[in-house]
């Protein structure tokens, strides 16, 4: 069995619940699903590199680092954030990333100027970058209820488990809402969430008040407080960023 531990199983756990919905990565999730539940029958070889754009942000991080894309703090700085996020020049990896992802026409590339025209200073390569800046969804809000959900699944959420229900847990979080001006987190919800499917997880175990990361409607991560901690702070500021970066006035959820 596999180290959990390593980066290549911890960006196999990440990546599985987009894959498994066809979105994103090559066209074998079962294959990359009994990876990240700890197979060694099914190496991840160039799989992580066919997700283009995680790849882009690893190759980024282990860029400025010396570090390779697969090395644990990079994966975790990537899906979670961690310090060495601190370590990103902003204009440089804008710059970069802008000539990465040109073809994405709906990008909300006005982002990177920054609200007052000073620069990408808070750009760095973390996933919710990715989600609220290169992906088309925050420039299709307000029209419909589909371009929110997405945002919300697609961004990683951490969550208190509440209940374990065989394959599924009971999850309070605090989902992403939009009043009409600004995107923001709002007053905790409850949902269920997959950790498990036919005696695979992306987990060990699961019990009740772990404080747990999701990814679309998967548990792919048990989270330290520290962890829980960066994840909120990179997802708050990137809120901020993408609302200042629009003209917009943040909301504080009552």
């Amino acid at each position: 069995m596999l180290d959990p531990a390593t980066g290549d199983v911890l960006f196999a756990r990440y990546a599985y619940p987009p894959n498994e919905l066809g979105y994103c990565g090559p066209d074998d999730p079962e294959a990359l699903l009994e990876f990240a539940a700890g197979s060694d029958h099914y190496p991840l070889g160039n799989r992580a590199a066919a997700f283009e754009g995680a790849w882009a942000y690893l190759e980024s991080i282990a860029s400025a680092t010396g570090l390779d894309p697969l090395d644990a703090r990079v994966v975790e700085a990537y899906w979670i954030g961690n310090d060495l996020l601190d370590r990103i020049d902003p204009a440089a990896f804008g710059a970069e990333i802008r000539r990465r992802f040109a073809g994405e026409t709906l990008a909300d590339w006005a982002a990177l100027a920054g609200p007052d025209g000073a620069g990408p200073q808070h750009a760095v390569p973390h996933h919710s970058f990715q989600v609220f800046v290169v992906y088309p969804w925050v420039r299709l809000l307000g029209r419909g209820g589909a371009a929110l959900q997405v945002l919300d699944r697609c961004r990683i959420r951490d969550g208190e488990v509440l209940k374990v229900d065989g394959d599924e847990i009971v999850v309070r979080y605090e989902p992403l809402e939009w009043d009409g001006q600004s995107l923001f987190l709002g007053a905790p919800v409850q949902e269920r969430a997959r950790w498990a499917q036919n005696g695979r997880s992306l987990l060990a175990a699961v019990t009740p008040g772990d404080r747990v990361a999701l990814h679309w409607d998967w548990v792919c991560d048990r989270l330290t407080p520290v962890m829980a901690a960066e994840l909120r702070k990179r997802t708050a500021t990137q809120l901020d960023w993408t609302n200042l970066a629009r003209g917009l006035s943040r909301a504080e959820p009552a």
